[in-house]
């Protein structure tokens, strides 16, 4: 009986681990075909079965930054960039009102700022066309700018303060004794404390921002297209060049994978604050 208990449990350990790494590989898999396909030739694309050894070739990488792709990655840094700092410079004062020093009236405006989220992006794009065409932002990345740093500010709110309600009261009260003002509590105090947060949510907005296809393929046009737009040029009436398509989405997700990876520390600490107590 002595060495049976311990026996389940080293097979138990074994079989989550199996487990895990099958639900890995399944999750992996697209990204790890993507990556192969993008440095196939287009006929090996289409081979059926599909071909796992071949000669790797740079062409479709070459194609697709030849073919214009420059000018949509630099429209899609600008509009990610800019309206994640927006979000963030709007966002930490906001959180902060919220959560450690709530007014009367607090829960209305979280309910608020939730709702926003509730309202179908395709029930608001005319008004939104309309609007961006009187005020000459049609086909511009400053349209995409303040539409996606209104879209994301509600959830970085939301997700900001539950990270401000994480900092101890006695932090806080330690510094106004010490004659510390409202910036100072900011800069000095909070902010390390919530930096893995507010980190994990400048990622979220990148990357919200960065894959956002709706708002830019029905308010650009040939100015201000982002990468997602520039990823359906690759549907024709031919059909799908799949390794060439594969390349430029390999080439519009590594910004992304690598700021991922950065910030990795920071999203995992930042996603997991108040999660054990």
């Amino acid at each position: 009986m002595t060495t049976v208990a311990p026996r389940k449990r080293h097979y138990g350990k074994g079989a989550l681990t199996v487990a895990t790494w099958v639900i890995a590989i399944l999750f992996v898999f697209p990204l790890l075909w993507m990556i192969l396909t993008a440095f196939k030739q287009e006929a090996d694309a289409y081979t059926d079965p599909p071909k796992l050894l071949f000669t790797p070739t740079f062409e479709q990488i070459g194609n697709v930054l030849g073919g214009g792709f420059l000018p949509y990655l630099s429209n899609s840094a600008f509009v990610t960039i800019l309206s994640t700092l927006l979000v963030l410079l709007l966002g930490v004062p906001a959180a902060y009102a919220l959560s450690l020093a709530p007014v009367k009236g607090t829960s209305n405006a979280l309910g608020f700022f939730l709702s926003t989220k509730m309202l179908p992006i395709v029930a608001a794009i005319i008004p939104l066309y309309v609007i961006s065409q009187n005020t000459e932002l049609l086909d511009t990345v400053w349209a995409l700018v303040i539409l996606y740093t209104s879209m994301n500010l509600p959830l970085a709110i939301w997700m900001m303060r539950s990270f401000f309600l994480e900092v101890p009261h006695e932090m806080i009260e330690a510094g106004r004794i010490d004659g510390a003002n409202l910036p100072t509590l900011l800069r000095k105090i909070i902010m390390p404390v919530v930096a893995p947060g507010i980190a994990a949510t400048a990622l979220i907005c990148v990357i919200f921002s960065w894959t956002e296809f709706f708002y830019a393929v029905n308010l650009t046009a040939a100015r201000a297209g982002t990468v997602p737009v520039f990823l359906v040029g690759f549907i024709t009436s031919e059909g799908l060049y799949w390794a060439q398509l594969s390349a430029a989405a390999l080439l519009a997700s590594l910004p992304v994978m690598i700021v991922g990876w950065i910030a990795q520390n920071h999203l995992v600490r930042g996603l997991s604050m108040g999660a054990v107590k």
